[in-house]
């Protein structure tokens, strides 16, 4: 069939022709959304989940519903050279920009501006340009020297400031595991304040199934604070339908086998979803079905997709010692896996091979659902990984 007229979209946060199985979160978000609008309370979301499962689409459509609501939104992704008081300052300095947008620049702007001003001069930050030109300082506010006080003075300085225009503040953090626990504590401890307040400003981090634990470890109260929402893999139903839409809206039907098929081999997750999808839809003659003969011949390939892509480039930044850890795992299978075991897999003991087990971990290849335990953060990783090692 024409590859030009192919609906799947296998991208990283790209949306997929039929989002399917997350109504529940979006429906979640928007009554926030509308709650804190209204001055009403309501708690953030945070998302985590494996690799591939749609996070980022997720953050991507929290914006869209903000947008419909007239909130202003900015979006970070965290990595590990992240400073959190610049990245701050700079989201902050867009936000107020559109909150002012169409409106002169009246004393209740200038003041926002000057705590902004504050918490620049006290975190020796640059200017940030014309707008903020003959602002002055507000002594007193963001200027403690204490990272997690001084983001939370801001943060409420520019929640009260959107609450008297009516509108709303929404910022997503991606790769928030990335943060670690200080400055995720810092974040959460801004939220805190603004939450007392009640004012309508949110904050929704999403990451790895690591990502509630580090929050829980790095404040108490983040539990109170946060909807905790895990990511999982569609349902069977649901993945059906995110391959049978987007192929209905172009006249093509998939066979029952076919779409059974296909579900079957990449368990429910979204991105191998689109990944099968375009392969099948580009290899199938149709002229308007897709069938199980065609998904025969594009299991080999969609793997070799995978495998020459999503799953290599995490693999490459990998050491020798490392994916000797990694062979380890997969030889025991999916997992989750005692860490112990892993280390007898290797004919070593556990605090041995420890190291390479904390880089695994900080690399995001890995995480631990439990004590003692180690899981591969990609889906279907053990069976790249037995393929890889044995080529």
């Amino acid at each position: 069939m024409d590859p030009s007229r192919n609906p799947y979209s296998p991208g990283a946060g790209a949306r997929p022709p039929a989002l399917v199985g997350r109504d529940s979160e979006l429906n979640d978000f928007e009554i926030a959304t509308k709650r804190l609008g209204a001055g009403l309370y309501d708690r953030s979301m945070l998302l985590s989940g494996l690799r591939g499962v749609g996070k980022t689409v997720l953050l991507n459509e929290f914006c869209s519903i903000a947008q419909r609501h007239k909130w202003v939104f900015q979006q970070i992704e965290a990595n590990k050279e992240l400073d959190l008081s610049r990245i701050i300052a700079d989201r902050i300095r867009i936000v107020l920009l559109q909150l002012s947008a169409g409106h002169r620049l009246a004393e209740r702007a200038r003041r926002a501006l000057g705590v902004l001003k504050s918490f620049k001069v006290r975190w020796n930050l640059p200017e940030g340009g014309d707008i903020e030109f003959g602002i002055e300082p507000i002594a007193g506010r963001a200027d403690t020297g204490i990272l997690q006080e001084d983001i939370a003075d801001l943060f409420t300085e520019v929640g009260e400031y959107a609450g008297e225009r009516k509108v709303g503040v929404l910022i997503t953090i991606d790769e928030a595991q990335y943060l670690g626990r200080d400055q995720l504590g810092t974040l959460v401890m801004g939220l805190h304040k603004v939450s007392q307040r009640q004012l309508p400003f949110m904050v929704v981090p999403a990451g790895l199934p690591s990502l509630p634990a580090l929050a829980g470890e790095a404040r108490s109260y983040a539990e109170r604070l946060f909807t905790f929402v895990k990511i999982n893999s569609l349902q069977p139903e649901e993945a059906a339908a995110a391959l049978a839409v987007p192929a209905e809206a172009r006249g093509v039907r998939w066979h029952a086998d076919a779409l059974g098929r296909i579900v079957d081999e990449t368990a429910g997750y979204p991105y191998f979803l689109q990944e099968f999808g375009k392969q099948a839809w580009n290899f199938a003659t149709g002229p308007s079905q897709i069938s199980l003969e065609d998904i025969r011949h594009t299991i080999p390939m969609a793997f070799n997709a995978l495998d020459t892509g999503f799953f290599s480039i995490r693999f490459d930044r990998t050491t020798e010692t490392e994916r000797d850890y990694l062979a380890a795992m997969a030889h025991l299978g999916a997992g989750p896996h005692p860490s112990g075991a892993v280390a007898s897999a290797m004919g070593r003991t556990t605090s041995q091979v420890s190291p390479y087990r904390n880089s695994l971990i900080a690399k995001g290849l890995c995480h631990a659902p439990r004590y003692g335990q180690i899981a591969f953060t990609v889906p279907m990783f053990d069976q790249f990984v037995r393929r890889r090692m044995s080529s």
